[in-house]
């Protein structure tokens, strides 16, 4: 019997294909427990077949799925929401072109998914995973607006800015990141400060590889940090524009 693993995927952007040839590679098991970062849609046009997939997928596997900030404007959009042209350019398009011609029943049943996404989930070894970030010093309980954990950009800049000599028990090292061993998070793309693989700051981990722009889909193993990539997530859309 294979042994269990926590492996912790990226944002997928509606890159099916992706998502499909990077679950292969790591070669996923009824024992592994796969905790899905959020922003499942908006970006390439699979936005549909990608969802289809995770609830298939939750049939056979331990799945934890978060909520992006993606995911709720989608959510936002389905149930009646006024248009937003700011969603619209950066993914919405081909998402809504996606569900153009989608049945009530599946519509159903895709609300049911987003209105399932937790805002994050912690385990037993006290390591957070969640889709952007939180705010409060005290941690995730103590968060005064739920949003700030889909949208937050704050937690990776500290992670990132934070001097690398400085020791935890140091009255200058963030409050923030004493409350869990470790952080996973997706939201804010490593290939803006020009890396396509998982990056780590203080005890923060960053698993979105910019599958929405020219990177690849990440699924990374939080127990040995081993982590298995897919192609390029655009080679898989030739005449499509992603977010790009």
């Amino acid at each position: 019997m294979s042994l269990s693993r926590t492996l912790v995927v990226g944002d997928i952007h509606s890159g099916l294909k992706a998502l499909k040839q990077v679950i292969e590679k790591a070669n996923i098991t009824e024992n592994d427990t796969l905790i899905f970062l959020g922003d499942y849609i908006d970006g390439w046009s699979d936005a549909i077949e990608t969802v289809n997939f995770l609830l298939e997928l939750k049939e056979r596997f331990n799945c934890v799925y978060l909520r992006g900030n993606h995911d709720e404007l989608c959510y936002e959009w389905l149930t009646g929401a006024d248009d937003n042209p700011t969603w619209f350019m950066h993914g919405g398009e081909s998402t809504v072109n996606s569900y153009a011609s989608i049945s009530e029943d599946l519509r159903e049943v895709h609300l049911n998914f987003y209105e399932s996404l937790v805002n994050y989930h912690l385990d037993n070894e006290n390591r957070l995973f969640l889709h952007a970030g939180f705010t409060n010093l005290k941690g995730i309980e103590f968060e005064y607006f739920e949003k700030t954990f889909y949208w937050d950009r704050t937690l990776w800049e500290l992670a990132l800015s934070l001097n690398k000599d400085l020791k935890e028990d140091h009255i200058y090292y963030p409050k923030r990141l004493k409350n869990y061993s470790e952080i996973y998070i997706g939201h804010t793309p490593v290939t803006r400060i020009g890396e396509t693989t998982p990056q780590n700051a203080a005890n923060v981990w960053n698993i979105d590889t910019g599958a929405a722009f020219k990177g690849p889909l990440t699924i990374f193993n939080v127990e040995t940090k081993e982590y298995w990539q897919s192609e390029p997530v655009f080679t898989f859309y030739p005449g499509e524009k992603g977010r790009n």
